[in-house]
Formats: structure tokens, sequence, C-alpha cells
């Protein structure tokens, strides 16, 4: 059993980094130790290893919180289950990944059409006209 700061230093985090995960309920101490410090254990360490993998993966507090029941209690959930939530997170992110395309796309075509020349000022700038259209035509 190890302390806080011992967590995070093995967790590579801060202490309040697991406090947040505390009180947002995705981890919570093994114990507490007679002058109630919170006391952590190596399951704690593998479930901040756990949030911290499903952060890098883009997934919310909501979301890891709801994987990591699920791990819990996996013999009472289903691989269907855990599937269902990432693969809803993937749909999200091919949205996001759709609307920045068209983002981009629309974005170049602007830039790509402006001259740029240091020497002609901004009276009758290409972006600045192509901004102002797209405002005028809502």
């Amino acid at each position: 059993m190890y302390q806080i700061g011992e967590l995070a230093k093995r967790c590579n985090v801060s202490s309040d980094t697991l406090r947040f995960y505390e009180k947002n309920q995705l981890i919570k101490p093994a114990g507490r130790s007679a002058s109630g410090y919170r006391l952590y254990n190596q399951e704690n360490q593998h479930q901040v290893s756990f949030i911290l993998k499903a952060k890098d993966l883009g997934l919310s507090l909501d979301e890891i919180r709801e994987l990591l029941e699920i791990k819990l209690e996996a013999t009472e959930h289903s691989c269907a289950e855990v599937k269902a939530i990432t693969s809803a997170k993937l749909h999200v992110i091919d949205d996001k990944i759709n609307e920045l395309t068209r983002i981009r796309a629309a974005l170049k075509k602007i830039n790509d059409a402006c001259c740029g020349h240091v020497d002609d000022d901004a009276s009758h700038c290409s972006i600045l006209e192509a901004l102002a259209s797209e405002v005028d035509e809502k």
C-alpha cells in the first residue's frame, strides 16, 4: 500500500490528477491510513494505467467510467457491450474527420486563390472577400 504521491509517481501523473479521478469515481483508494491518508495498491495502479490508455484513445470520462465498471464486473457483461462503446466513439471520430476534411478543403480553396503579395493592400483580398460573401449569403 502506498500514499497518493507514490501512486502519482508510479503512474507519472500528478496527485491532483488522482484526486480528480477519485472525485469522478474512476478510482477508489484501497483504504485509509490511521492518520486518514488515502492508501492505494497495485490494482489502483492498474486502474490508472487503464484510464490513461483510454484517455489517449480519446475516450471521455463517462466512457472510461463505463468501461471500468464493465471490467470490474466482466462476468456480468459481454464483449458486445464494450465494442458498442468503442464503435460509437469511432463513429464520432469519423464524423469529426469528415468535418475537418470539409473545413480543410474550403480553407485551402480560399487560401490558394489569394495572391498573398506583400505589396498589395488588403482592400481587395480574395480571402476577405470570400469570407464576407459566405456571411452575406447566409
